[in-house]
């Protein structure tokens, strides 16, 4: 029994773990005046553990970390993968920008503290890698740091020793890295006085309004395509829109390829909102109708949503399911992860798709037979491209990228190359026939295993040395560390906010990407109720990853070079 609680031992480390995680996860339910560390206790508990002389293998310690901390960002990549690149191009560039400015200005405070407190170069690397809750960056560092000392004379095993003092330093700033951030999050959202759940109704009136599936009611007033079947103006004319119904005088029907357009006639269109002004070129302006009003005069169609759980759809096109001409059933909308799609012939589909059909009950019975539509199938976890993405993924952050000057080369690690392969998983999975649905509590519960095991293992690796690392002048790190986090991230928040207008969520986001913070976006999601933050989270984590491990590689050469 002494071994079990006192020794080093696989035993010893799991009933650790689950010590630490299990109370500080019981703390997290605790607010003062609405505020809550969630499940960042883990990492206090952690180090407090440390101090009392709790430890665990380094090695387990380290694996554990370090799967912990890929659980967690390839969940968040299958999540936002569906609307990952919508999310790029809607202003992706700018928050990248925002984020490498945020970087720039965090190597820019580490120089001058370094030039006016006379601290080594070096040694604020590790502070400001901690600052920053990047433990990439600190490898890259401490490895570049050791390449150069051996280059210029040193033994490996004094080089080793040397580049430790990063670490030590890495230790003492990291819990001010996470704790920062949240102040500064908490501070102004109290500064500028944001109202979170008026943000979160911003965000979901622009998601209506933004590139997903739109109605339109429109009449038939072009001459170019009257008296003229509807396959052979879908076959002329194209482009993303669906003719969901057609109104004749009083009659209300589902139409046909062979369905013949009339002046007058009014179509209701499924369609994305930059194909609205062609649309009205095509057709005719707009009509004052309203859904219900189709609804009204068609006793016989009715919409219905059914979810795809046949695996043998996957990989499949809307067009290769001929569900209109087969079934006389059309498909309106496509939902996927949250986000509705405009049911375009040629997109890809995958289980766990939602689709909105029109047509009548016996057909769309039909259709829902050969889709699947069955809820059980759901619930059943689908591991297989979760695990092999993470291989691919871990074999990705392991590739070096050399640049000219550089001695060391630079990898996205373990953390930014399975977040990048699961992006591109949860968007391109379905045109190559892999399913990587997982319903949002198994998402969930993958998440919050991967970042709780990560925090656990960083606060028991961390605490051994913690107060030791203060007393022997460490306690001027927290100052440095402090500053590294706070007064780039203030500047980014006031710029964000005050010169670009984003949203609270989206500048959670950001700054949780751009400090490749995991614990901040935890804490940003559980406090204020919203996934929001992880789509922009995910959308600078790649480049914030490449240039936080790049600018302290390159503060190390600029140190002894």
């Amino acid at each position: 029994m002494h071994e079990l609680f006192f020794g080093y031992g696989v035993a010893h480390t799991i009933l650790l773990l689950s010590f630490v995680i299990g109370i500080g996860l019981y703390l997290g339910r605790f607010k003062v005046k609405g505020i809550s560390l969630g499940s960042t206790w883990i990492l206090f508990m952690g180090i407090l553990m440390g101090h009392l002389g709790f430890g665990a293998d380094l090695t387990i310690l380290q694996f554990v970390k370090e799967f912990g901390l890929i659980l967690f960002v390839f969940s968040i990549g299958l999540q936002v993968g569906p609307g990952f690149f919508h999310s790029f191009r809607s202003g992706g560039v700018q928050m990248n920008l925002l984020a490498v400015m945020n970087i720039l200005l965090a190597a820019l405070v580490t120089y001058v503290i370094s030039l006016f407190s006379g601290e080594k170069l070096t040694t604020m690397v590790g502070v400001m890698s901690g600052a920053v809750t990047n433990t990439p960056g600190l490898g890259a560092a401490q490895q570049t740091f050791t390449d150069i000392a051996i280059a210029t004379g040193d033994s490996a095993l004094a080089a080793s020793q040397a580049s430790e003092k990063l670490a030590s330093a890495y230790a003492v700033a990291y819990p001010i890295g996470v704790l920062g951030v949240i102040a500064v999050i908490i501070v102004f959202r109290a500064l500028f006085k944001i109202d979170h759940q008026k943000e979160l109704s911003q965000l979901e009136e622009a998601d209506k309004k933004g590139e997903h599936a739109r109605r339109m009611h429109v009449a038939v007033e072009n001459p170019a395509i009257f008296d003229r079947k509807l396959y052979e103006v879908l076959h002329e004319f194209g482009g993303d829109f669906v003719v969901s119904r057609v109104m004749q005088g009083d009659q209300v029907f589902f139409p046909s390829e062979d369905t013949v357009l009339h002046e007058g006639d009014k179509l209701l269109l499924v369609t994305a909102p930059h194909e609205m002004d062609r649309l009205r070129i095509l057709f005719g302006e707009e009509v004052p109708l309203h859904v219900s009003d189709w609804t009204e005069k068609d006793h016989t169609l009715v919409t219905r949503r059914i979810v795809i759980t046949n695996s043998k759809i996957t990989g499949k096109t809307l067009k290769d399911l001929r569900l209109r001409s087969a079934f006389g059933v059309s498909v309106t909308r496509v939902i996927r992860a949250g986000v509705e799609l405009v049911a375009n012939p040629t997109l890809y589909l995958q289980v766990g798709d939602g689709l909105m059909c029109v047509g009548t009950q016996e057909n769309i019975e039909q259709v829902s037979a050969k889709v699947g539509n069955s809820n059980d199938a759901l619930n059943k976890p689908n591991l297989v491209p979760i695990f092999l993405g993470i291989v691919v993924g871990v074999i990705f952050g392991s590739i070096p990228f050399r640049f000219p000057g550089i001695p060391q080369a630079i990898k996205l690690g373990l953390a930014g190359g399975p977040l990048i392969i699961a992006i591109l998983l949860g968007h391109f999975g379905p045109k190559y026939k892999i399913t990587t649905y997982t319903t949002t509590s198994a998402n969930l519960m993958i998440r919050e295993i991967g970042i709780s095991l990560f925090l656990a293992a960083v606060g028991i690796g961390a605490g051994g040395n913690f107060w030791s690392s203060i007393v022997n002048g460490g306690y001027w790190w927290i100052l440095y560390g402090a500053l590294i986090t706070i007064v780039p991230l203030c500047i980014t928040f006031i710029i964000s906010r005050a010169v670009f207008h984003l949203n609270f969520y989206q500048i959670c986001g950001l700054i949780s990407g751009s400090c490749t913070n995991p614990p901040v976006l935890a804490f940003s999601q559980g406090m204020y109720g919203s996934d929001y933050a992880s789509v922009n989270y995910a959308t600078v984590y790649p480049l914030s990853m490449f240039m936080r491990v790049l600018v302290a590689q390159l503060l190390i050469v600029f140190a002894l070079g």
